[in-house]
C-alpha cells in the first residue's frame, strides 16, 4: 500500500514537473516568416504552405508571431536566413531557422508530444495529387487534354476516402494531412470559380462539407487571407 500511494504521488509529481516545462517551453512565441499580402505588406498572403504552418501552430495551440515578408522584393535578411527566399521558416532559436511546411510542422509534433495532431495508419497521402492535378488544369488551355479528367479523378478519390472515414482525412478529429489539405482545397475552391468559371461538382459533397468544415473551425477563421490575395496570386501564375 506504502509502495502504491508513493509511486502514485512521484507520477503526480512528475506529471506537474512535465506540464510546468510545457507552459515554460510555450511561454515565449516563435517567430515565423510568412507571405505578407502586396502591395503593403501588412496582411497575411495567400501561400498555402505558410497557411498550413500556420493552421498547425493553432490547433496545437503553439504560440507564435508572424512576420510578413515581400515575396515580391524579397529582403536580405530572408535569404541569409533561407537562400531559396522560400517561405515559411520558423525561428526555433536565437540565431536558428527551419525552412520548409514539411519539416517545420514535423518538428512541432515532436517538440509537443502531449499537443501532436498525430497522422493515423494510412492516411499519409490522401489527397496528395489533387493540388498538382488542380495547378495543372488550371494553367492548361487545351479542354482536350485531360488535365480535367486527372483532377475529377483526384478529387473523386478524396471524396470516396471521406464518405468512409469523414468527415476528416483521419476520421472524426483532424490530422496533419488536413492540415496540408485544406489550405489547398480552399485555394482550388476559389480559384477554379473565378478564373476557370468551374465548381467540384455537387455529387462530391463529402468534399464540399469537407471544405466547408475547416473553414467553420477556429484555426481556419484566425489564418484566413483575403479572397482578393489568391485571385492576385494566381493571376500571376497565369502570366508567368
Amino acid at each position: 500500500m506504502r509502495a502504491a500511494r508513493l509511486a502514485t504521488r512521484w507520477a503526480n509529481a512528475n506529471a506537474t514537473k512535465v506540464a510546468k516545462r510545457s507552459v515554460a517551453m510555450r511561454a515565449t512565441p516563435y517567430e515565423i516568416v510568412v507571405k505578407g499580402a502586396p502591395p503593403e505588406i501588412q496582411k497575411l498572403g495567400d501561400c498555402p504552405f505558410c497557411h498550413r504552418v500556420l493552421l498547425t501552430m493553432e490547433e496545437m495551440e503553439v504560440p507564435y508571431e508572424t512576420k510578413l515578408v515581400d515575396l515580391g522584393n524579397k529582403p536580405d535578411w530572408l535569404l541569409e536566413i533561407n537562400p531559396l527566399g522560400k517561405v515559411p521558416v520558423l525561428r526555433t532559436g536565437e540565431k536558428e531557422y527551419m525552412p520548409d511546411s514539411d519539416d517545420i510542422c514535423a518538428f512541432l509534433e515532436k517538440e509537443y508530444p502531449d499537443q501532436a495532431l498525430g497522422t493515423p495508419d494510412g492516411v499519409k497521402e490522401v489527397g496528395s495529387k489533387v493540388f498538382p492535378s488542380f495547378v495543372a488544369f488550371f494553367k492548361s488551355k487545351d479542354p482536350s487534354d485531360g488535365t480535367e479528367q486527372e483532377l475529377l479523378e483526384q478529387l473523386q478519390a478524396l471524396n470516396d476516402h471521406l464518405v468512409k472515414a469523414g468527415p476528416f482525412v483521419g476520421g472524426q478529429t483532424i490530422c496533419t494531412v488536413d492540415m496540408a489539405l485544406a489550405p489547398k482545397l480552399h485555394q482550388l475552391d476559389l480559384v477554379l470559380k473565378k478564373f476557370k468559371d468551374w465548381e467540384v461538382p455537387e455529387e462530391m459533397k463529402a468534399v464540399k462539407k469537407y471544405i466547408a468544415l475547416m473553414r467553420e473551425r477556429p484555426s481556419f477563421k484566425a489564418t484566413h487571407y483575403d479572397d482578393e490575395s489568391v485571385y492576385m496570386g494566381w493571376q500571376k501564375k497565369l502570366e508567368s
